[in-house]
């Protein structure tokens, strides 16, 4: 496995060469560091188990070296698709992840909900788009979320090295859409876009995607407003005389879903095995209805259907809402909408074996290098699990990292390395804890 893993590497060396330099060694340091060093995998840690590295080093290679983090992503997600997409039964899930962090300087960092956390904390939120198919799937493409009080703020702009181009405010929804058409543009396959509740907010998004050629099921709030099919409710229409044209759809007064679905006969609820878990079948109750999206902005309103899953014992009740085909069977969208079990699988893999979370970095080319080189490293996690599907079909992320650590190359420290590496980070440890002291006492003196 660990010549396997060594040779994925390699297959990305093309990227981190110029004319000028070549530093896929390095690349290759990194990423065999995020398979070794343990739980926590920053440049220090890294710097400490792989032969030949120097922490400075390595910081060089991962903050101010001239290599393309999009040209690595997008290789990621054409091997991704190689191994996992496919235009029917795959599906790209929009997520977005949290990352805690003290302090104002690290780029995007600001008081703002981190999911992780379930709270409003100082972190960074960045927007994810990940390949899915059946329990298979992995990250291929990211953006990183930034505040307007970071957009409007030149200064503080110019210290992250964030790029010209990218000091734009966007929506967290318009890095999803960015996201959608870079993995079109790779070529990926999938047979349509899944997101959180987060996403369907409004009917904003799912416009988006239908606009764009999209399938999509997406889950959105209780409160999210919509009509009734059956009744009428007049719309707009261009007309070709330039002149504002109506059209009937439903009178009705607009409900949220929760209300809809309350208004529905138990009746109309049908029980599904939507598939197979380690604990069985996961039996779910289903309720299904063709609903009206009216969007105020636009004049416009569309019919999609409506999907509405819970538990037997009527937890975890999810909405979703999709322009699938009517003749979809109502079986498989209680399949695809649950299909964002793996998603959350892969955040969970992501952080604890490859280092997502744990990069100790400021500036937006070092946040994007690391995340790239995290995301190759999930992937070949997928390849693996894939290649050893039938002989090892329990074969986990984690059971992975443990044998890469076990069998990449390491460094033999010395003694007085382990002794140095010790102080060093007592060193890191005593100016964090002056740092967070210092900004407690400004917080106290503010207060009085």
């Amino acid at each position: 496995m660990a010549d396997r893993f060594l040779g994925f590497v390699k297959s990305y060396a093309e990227h981190f060469k110029s004319y000028r330099r070549d530093v896929s060694e390095k690349a290759k340091q990194y990423a065999s560091g995020l398979m070794q060093a343990g739980s926590r995998k920053n440049i220090y840690a890294i710097s400490e188990v792989v032969p030949d590295t120097d922490n400075r080093n390595l910081q060089q290679f991962i903050t101010h070296s001239k290599w393309s983090a999009r040209e690595v992503l997008d290789h990621v997600a054409h091997d991704a698709d190689e191994l996992i997409g496919d235009g029917t039964d795959a599906a790209l899930i929009i997520d977005e992840s949290g990352f805690a962090k003290q302090g104002k300087m690290s780029v995007g960092a600001s008081r703002q909900y981190l999911g992780r956390l379930g709270k409003v904390d100082n972190g960074q939120v960045a927007v994810f788009g990940v390949l899915a198919k059946g329990r298979f799937a992995t990250a291929i493409d990211s953006r990183l979320y930034l505040p307007k009080e970071w957009t409007e703020d030149a200064e503080r702009c110019n210290k992250a090295g964030i790029p010209e181009s990218e000091r734009v405010f966007k929506t967290k929804s318009q890095l999803a859409l960015e996201i959608v058409e870079q993995a079109r543009r790779n070529g990926v396959r999938f047979g349509w876009v899944g997101a959180d509740a987060g996403y369907g907010s409004g009917p904003d998004f799912l416009f988006a995607l239908a606009d764009a050629g999209h399938t999509f099921l997406i889950d959105v709030h209780k409160s999210f407003v919509i009509y009734g099919v059956g009744r009428q409710l007049r719309i707009h229409e261009p007309s070709s005389n330039g002149q504002k044209a109506r059209r009937l759809i439903s009178a009705r007064e607009s409900l949220s879903v929760e209300e809809f679905v309350q208004a529905c006969s138990t009746k109309d609820w049908r029980l599904y095995n939507v598939r197979q878990t380690t604990r069985g079948s996961l039996k779910l109750r289903v309720l299904r209805k063709s609903v009206y999206v009216w969007h105020k902005q636009s004049g416009q309103g569309r019919r999609y259907e409506l999907l509405v899953t819970e538990n037997l014992d009527g937890q975890d009740r999810k909405y979703s809402l999709t322009n699938q085909k009517s003749s979809t069977s109502t079986q498989r969208l209680s399949w695809m909408q649950r299909q964002r079990y793996w998603v959350e699988r892969c955040f969970e893999d992501g952080k604890s074996q490859c280092g997502m979370a744990d990069y100790q970095v400021r500036l937006w080319k070092a946040w994007h290098h690391h995340m790239a080189l995290v995301m190759m490293a999930m992937l070949f996690m997928l390849s693996e699990r894939l290649h050893m599907r039938e002989q090892c079909p329990l074969l986990s992320c984690a059971d992975i990292e443990r044998l890469l650590a076990a069998f990449l190359p390491r460094r033999n420290a010395s003694p007085e390395q382990v002794l140095s590496h010790m102080s060093r980070r007592h060193e890191m440890r005593r100016r964090a804890t002056e740092s967070h002291a210092k900004r407690n006492a400004e917080r106290r003196f503010k207060v009085t």
